[in-house]
């Protein structure tokens, strides 16, 4: 018997052996009795904008409730998901590492096997292949992915990962929203100190030259001295008959006087609405410059407002939100690894390996004679 076998065991090949045989054996070993059990918490999710067109499929039936896909959102939830923040987050008091270190994990499956000191990058390089995000271009749906050696940490995992991209969501949401709104507060705080200080400067001018409205007030002035022409023009006539009939008569002087007042009175008025320096005409120049700055203010401060209410209707309009497609759930059977296939998988391989080996040694020998 031992003969038989002896002989058997010659006309195996040492390569058939060594590419096929024992990574077989180890992979039976390894995938039947050592690689725990994986389990897969899977939750969906899409990330939805009004102001932004609707994909197809799945996001036209979104946007029908007046919805669509909001991209720069999901490139940057997918990226925060696998980033080093979200982990450190994650991983307050230790509690990825120890779901991933526990003793009933497989050794060559657990983290920090040996339990040296773990370093933050090798924690981060370990649970990167743990956690997967997948979008699906067609529909815009976010499929996250967590594999854990329980199902109850791979659910816990998941929703709180889930929980953190929501309040990243929520983050550039009020931070848009905060620089949009803020930048048009501050338009309409610099209007309303501009309409301010032209307001000061005309109520100062007024009350330095003494005038409310050098326009009105001339054109009131220019009335007076047109009724007090009209009058001139009548007492020169009654002046002038009394000259003629009775050259005598004692109203004549005070009738001259009258029309020296008068005319005296004319010039006066003249010179207070178009004379120098201190007339109304001069005056109306200045008034005229601070009244127009102090309306042009006015109407910019109101398209300030009008740009504050518009900013403020964007930025609700702008809002992101992420709507949970699929809830993360708890697997009732663990998904990896695939034992019999792994296996079968190796056991593929080796004879590949050694059919191409086989026929390199082959050409090699039947060279070299």
């Amino acid at each position: 018997m031992q003969n038989i076998l002896r002989s058997y065991l010659k006309k195996i090949d040492g390569l058939l052996i060594v590419t096929t045989i024992i990574p077989t054996i180890i992979a039976i070993i390894y995938f039947g009795f050592l690689a725990s059990d994986v389990y897969i918490s899977e939750s969906r999710f899409i990330i939805r904008s009004p102001d932004k067109p609707a994909s197809s499929g799945l996001g036209v039936i979104l946007k029908t409730a007046g919805f669509s896909n909001a991209g720069d959102q999901v490139f940057a939830v997918k990226d925060y998901i696998t980033s080093r923040d979200a982990l450190n987050e994650l991983n307050r008091n230790g509690a990825v590492e120890k779901a991933y270190s526990r003793s009933d994990i497989s050794i060559f499956d657990r983290f920090n096997p040996w339990g040296f000191e773990g370093q933050n990058e090798d924690l981060y390089r370990y649970f990167g292949k743990k956690v997967g995000v997948q979008e699906d271009s067609t529909s815009s749906i976010t499929t996250l992915t967590v594999r854990a050696y329980s199902a109850q940490d791979a659910r816990r995992f998941n929703d709180q990962i889930l929980g953190q991209a929501e309040a990243l969501v929520n983050r550039i949401n009020e931070r848009g929203r905060n620089d949009l709104i803020g930048y048009a507060k501050a338009e309409v705080s610099e209007a309303q100190q501009q309409v301010a200080r032209t307001a000061l400067t005309l109520a100062q001018y007024r009350g330095r030259k003494g005038v409310l409205d050098p326009e009105r007030q001339a054109t009131v002035r220019v009335e007076m001295i047109a009724k007090l022409q009209d009058q001139l023009i009548t007492a020169r006539n009654q002046l002038a008959q009394l000259q003629a009939t009775v050259p005598m008569n004692p109203q004549i002087a005070p009738l001259q006087m009258r029309i020296a007042e008068m005319q005296k009175e004319i010039e006066q008025q003249t010179r207070s609405v178009a004379g120098g320096d201190g007339s109304l005409s001069q005056a109306a120049i200045e008034y005229q410059r601070l009244l127009l700055e102090n309306e042009a203010a006015s109407k910019q401060l109101a398209v300030a407002m009008n740009a504050l209410l518009d900013a403020r209707n964007e930025a609700r309009r702008k809002q992101a939100y992420i709507e949970r497609i699929v809830a993360p759930n708890t697997p009732d059977a663990s998904f990896e690894p695939r034992r019999m296939r792994s296996i079968f998988a190796t056991f593929i391989v080796g004879l590949i390996a050694w059919g191409v080996l086989g026929m390199l040694l082959a050409s090699v020998r039947e060279h070299r004679e």
